[in-house]
């Protein structure tokens, strides 16, 4: 079964004015589409043509295939990330907050960290907010690099720190990006959904 483009949990302007309509049409209209194309193209015709995303990216880190990581990672990522914002601006609650609190002192904390490790993040990847355990804790990873294939690394949040994922709206001032992201579309019931340990399932397909 062919992997499919997951529509947007929003419309396309609904970011804005942080991440415009111009930016989602390109980076999810194209650059994420990219990624199914191919991947779908790559395991035509194989023993992974009906596996689960989340299993073909497990089997091509296995394998060593690395077009095929690079594209389906990419595609799990991405879906990831679109979940991880939202339109209405949100504060952390409940379990997630005392989470926080306990592993960083306050939401604002958090946040600068993760810009912190974002900004300085070199080159293409990704910014990470992951359960290790019962912490919580902020990291990167590189191009295509994802959760799913690293132990100790429960999803919760990410952010897109390729340069198409800002380039329309913010060209290379990747801080300023960051910052309107943080301030402003971080799904915080999403980062609390995925305290249950299912947060791959959520951008799975297949």
């Amino acid at each position: 079964m062919a992997f499919e483009l997951p529509a947007l949990p929003y419309a396309q302007d609904a970011l804005a004015p942080h991440m415009s309509a111009e930016t989602l049409e390109f980076h999810h209209g194209k650059h994420h589409k990219a990624y199914v194309d191919k991947t779908n193209g790559l395991i035509a015709g194989t023993d992974l043509e009906n596996a689960s995303l989340s299993e073909v990216i497990k089997a091509a880190k296995a394998q060593g295939n690395k077009g095929l990581f690079n594209n389906s990672a990419q595609i799990w990522n991405h879906s990831f990330f679109w979940k991880s914002l939202s339109p209405a601006k949100q504060t952390p609650s409940g379990k997630l907050a005392k989470l926080i609190e306990d592993s960083f002192g306050t939401p604002e904390e958090l946040v600068k960290k993760l810009i912190e490790e974002s900004t300085n993040h070199f080159a293409s990847g990704w910014g990470w907010l992951v359960l290790d355990g019962d912490t919580l804790k902020i990291g990167s990873l590189h191009d295509a690099d994802t959760p799913i294939v690293h132990e100790g690394m429960t999803p919760l949040l990410t952010i897109d720190v390729w340069e198409h994922a800002y380039y329309v709206d913010y060209r290379n001032a990747r801080p300023k990006y960051l910052e309107a992201v943080t301030a402003n579309l971080i799904n915080w019931e999403f980062v609390a959904e995925n305290l249950d340990g299912k947060g791959v399932s959520r951008a799975d397909q297949g």
